[in-house]
């Protein structure tokens, strides 16, 4: 007989739920094929993300682990995240008297090191000395994700300026026209792609006599986004085969962040 679900910190509260739920309910709960209710398997989805487990550890008071990951793929393949970051980015923006969509972004990325399910597809990244993936992301001037691309760790950050400048216009509706990066995206290609899309580059250089840490303008805030997500152990390495898991997971996490912000400040209760 299965042990009673003991509570684990990872679980979505019931404010959280109720917001995410109708995101993730792609077939009716009452459906017959259904066996394992939704909010339990959301909750192993998440707990997996933040303790990092294989999926072969998942604790036994969850569904099973085939179940949870083939939902899992389901979530990833219809999108279900991003449409709840994108919501909920618009909804944090709002309550803090900002625009719900952003005229202002930030570019940079992070290297993975990969493992032996991502290895065939990793690059190595001479700068950091590791082989691996590269996540690129984009976010507002609040740190909220609004994209994010997986390559080979030796591809260059100049290179995805443009996918990265048209996924950003299209969620947002064309409102971004600026975006900082660091001087790794210098250059005529990587401004003339933004400059393409209505996004003018702004390159955020380092002080001519650098001594030790120095914080940048505005550079700061992405580099806060990927510390959020360091704090979810399934991204402190590429353990995925596909890169658009690994993608999804990032929208996933941010969702989480997002929803105990949102939860916080008394958002999901209207």
């Amino acid at each position: 007989m299965k042990k009673p679900h003991p509570g684990y910190p990872s679980d979505v509260s019931d404010e959280e739920w109720a917001f995410a739920a109708p995101y993730l309910t792609l077939m009716s709960e009452a459906a017959p094929q259904r066996e394992y209710p939704l909010r339990s398997l959301f909750n192993a989805v998440r707990y997996l993300a933040r303790t990092g487990v294989p999926w072969h550890y998942l604790p036994g008071d969850f569904p099973a682990w085939p179940a949870v990951y083939q939902q899992l793929r389901r979530w990833l393949e219809a999108r279900c995240f991003e449409t709840m970051v994108d919501d909920l980015r618009q909804l944090l923006r709002t309550a803090q008297g900002r625009p719900a969509e952003p005229s202002a972004i930030l570019l940079d990325s992070r290297t993975l090191q990969s493992t032996p399910e991502s290895g065939h597809r990793a690059g190595y990244d001479g700068a950091k000395r590791r082989n691996g993936s590269k996540v690129h992301m984009a976010v507002d001037t609040l740190g909220h994700l609004l994209a994010a691309l997986v390559t080979p760790a030796n591809e260059q950050d100049r290179a995805q300026v443009a996918a990265l400048a048209e996924e950003v216009q299209a969620i947002t509706g064309q409102s971004v026209t600026l975006a900082y990066v660091d001087q790794g995206y210098t250059g005529q290609e990587p401004a003339q792609a933004a400059a393409e899309q209505g996004i003018a580059l702004h390159v955020v250089k380092l002080p001519a006599a650098k001594r030790g840490f120095v914080l940048l303008p505005k550079r700061w805030v992405v580099e806060r986004s990927f510390a959020w997500a360091a704090r979810f152990r399934r991204l402190a390495r590429d353990y995925e085969r596909l890169t658009s898991t690994l993608e999804g997971i990032h929208y996933l996490v941010f969702a989480c962040l997002m929803l105990v912000k949102a939860n916080h400040i008394n958002l999901l209760s209207h």
